[in-house]
């Protein structure tokens, strides 16, 4: 039994749990508050929404914190974003220590779901990556908004975003850029960036140099499910808004829509006020929010390889094709069963918390102060489930009890619902006989 609990399978549980409950601390001290006090379940709120990269917060960030607990703030994003076994790997491999097995296959499991990549290449490759692509953006911040992007607030910011944090430093996020074409290009850049997956990156930069003649299987169906999503999504927006009315121009319009698509794949940042958009847009936004990005990125959700194995599923069964194919391949069924237990523990998941949420915030909390709010306790909590971050407005107002909920949300959601189900599943022995099988009725 200790042996099962000390397994590599158990080792990021145990290292974010631990770095969000140091950060939670350290966002309570004194020198890292604006002179206000903060509540321990507000600071684990926090601290839990940094380091899984949410975005969700239920105090105001600038005023509350102060340039120290901004920092520790960042921090934590960044540590969120890369992954804490990732660290402490690239630790050893500097040192030049020796690194288990296990340990690889942990990691190559988490950002590959490959374990026979080289996790010392790999890694470098990955730093170096993220260092360029962060600076660069923050760069261009600075350029584009020298008053109001200061280099810390440019790599805050730019941190914030690669990682699909969605913190800002400013109360109302990114809304007084909201017709800025060329600070929306730049947010929307590093969001993309951050959400495709490292190694998918990685194939790309090795594409455009000449060292691989082609992108794999993976790459091709990852870059091919965002781009549909990505335009997809801000069509659908733009339609359901131009219908609601307004009196915005269509280029800021066609802005926000396409802003709103990317940023609604896990990254939290708006350039609207979400609250005040029409039922129809947020039911949209829900289904980019589930989906998420893709595999080995910072963003959480399903994922865009979950979402195209679904859809290869149905195909074939309105087909009646026995094999699932996809781009010419037929998917294993490993595959598929991984697919489908993440999709059926996500949706219960979400619906057991958005249960939970009407019960506790029904007597005094959000709830209380209009009736018949499931749509946006709905939305919350699918944005802490895919560590997105976005909110119709609801967050600050949740119950101690609904805080704790969306806390516990955005933790499953960053560690992984695969990766914690197959924790959790090697305790579980395999039974050493099979039941006779049957038939059932069904539909």
């Amino acid at each position: 039994m200790r042996q099962k609990f000390l397994s590599p399978f158990w080792l990021p549980v145990y290292a974010f749990g631990l770095v969000i409950l140091a950060g939670a601390l350290l966002l309570r001290l004194e020198p890292s508050l604006n002179g206000v006090s903060l509540s321990f379940v507000d600071a684990l709120f926090t601290a839990t929404s940094a380091v899984c990269v949410t975005g969700l917060a239920v105090v105001d960030t600038p005023s509350t914190f102060s340039t120290l607990g901004r920092t520790v703030l960042v921090s934590l994003i960044q540590l969120g974003g890369l992954g804490i076994m990732t660290y402490s790997s690239l630790i050893f491999f500097l040192l030049r220590r020796r690194v288990s097995l296990t340990d690889k296959t942990a990691v190559g499991q988490v950002l590959l779901h490959d374990p026979s990549f080289d996790l010392g290449r790999f890694l470098l490759h990955m730093i170096i990556f993220t260092l360029c692509i962060e600076l660069a953006g923050a760069a261009a911040l600075m350029v584009l908004l020298p008053h109001d992007m200061p280099f810390f607030y440019a790599v805050f910011h730019s941190i914030s975003a690669f990682c699909n944090a969605g913190f800002a430093l400013f109360s109302d996020s990114l809304m007084r850029w909201h017709n800025n074409a060329g600070v929306n290009v730049v947010f929307m850049l590093l969001i993309i960036l951050g959400g495709l997956g490292f190694s998918v990156l990685e194939e790309c930069l090795l594409r455009l140099r000449g060292e691989i003649k082609s992108l794999s299987r993976h790459t091709r169906i990852v870059l091919r499910t965002s781009f549909w999503l990505i335009f997809g999504g801000a069509a659908c927006l733009l339609l359901t808004e131009l219908h609601s009315g307004g009196s915005a121009d269509i280029f800021t319009r066609t802005l926000h829509a396409l802003f709103q698509s990317v940023t609604a794949r896990t990254a939290g940042f708006n350039t609207v006020d979400i609250g005040s958009m029409a039922n129809v847009s947020l039911l949209i936004m829900l289904f980019l929010m589930f989906v998420g990005g893709s595999p080995g990125s910072c963003a959480g959700g399903i994922k865009t390889t979950t979402l195209r194995a679904l859809g290869a599923f149905v195909t074939a069964q309105l087909m009646g094709r026995r094999q699932v194919v996809l781009r010419g391949r037929a998917l294993d069924d490993a595959t598929m069963n991984k697919a489908l237990t993440l999709f059926i523990f996500a949706v219960l998941t979400v619906a057991g918390a958005t249960l939970a949420l009407s019960i506790t915030e029904s007597s005094g909390g959000a709830l209380a102060k209009d009736k018949g709010m499931f749509l946006e306790l709905l939305f919350e909590a699918i944005s802490a489930f895919a560590t997105v971050g976005l909110s119709t407005g609801l967050t600050a107002d949740l119950t101690p009890a609904g805080k704790l909920i969306i806390t516990f949300l955005m933790f499953v959601g960053r560690i992984g619902p695969i990766w914690l189900l197959t924790a959790l599943q090697r305790f579980q022995n395999e039974p050493k006989y099979r039941w006779p099988e049957t038939q059932l009725p069904i539909g």
